[in-house]
């Protein structure tokens, strides 16, 4: 996992982790921390996509679950993030979780952005500037929510 992992997290774009963070750290965020993480992979074994489950907040709010997805380049516009991201729902409905909020959603993301929406999530706060983006600068970053099940 680490080469697509440490691709997405080196180009400073979509996740809030240090560009310079090490293999051993980026397994403990994306590994050991998580509910569950997944791996999915081709015929040829080849990693097309790996996502993390977690709560999203600790005691009253863990009943929210928090996901991060990272896609291969090689698997992009072939309906593997949105697959990825429906099992994921079908996860945390299987863990228990009854709604699932993505906290740190950059603004420049637009496919991801479009993607979550097509998929039910909706916007429910806009954090001015609070992303710093290596190539943008500072941008906008979207919070967005998607109830599972009724509480």
């Amino acid at each position: 996992m680490w080469p697509i992992i440490e691709k997405v997290f080196r180009a400073g774009e979509t996740y809030a982790f240090s560009i310079d963070i090490s293999e051993q750290d980026a397994h403990i965020v994306w590994v050991a921390l998580p509910r569950q993480t997944w791996v999915i992979s081709d015929a040829e074994n080849t990693i097309l996509e790996t996502y993390y489950i977690i709560p999203n907040q600790p005691g009253p709010g863990a009943h929210v679950c928090n996901c991060g997805y990272i896609l291969s380049e090689h698997a992009r516009g072939q309906g593997v993030a949105s697959s990825m991201c429906k099992h994921s729902q079908e996860v945390a409905l299987n863990l228990g979780f009854v709604a699932m909020q993505y906290n740190l959603v950059v603004s420049t993301n637009e496919g991801a952005i479009r993607l979550w929406q097509k998929l039910g999530f909706h916007v429910v706060g806009v954090l001015s500037g609070a992303y710093k983006s290596k190539r943008a600068g500072y941008v906008d970053a979207l919070v967005m929510y998607k109830q599972l099940r009724q509480v």
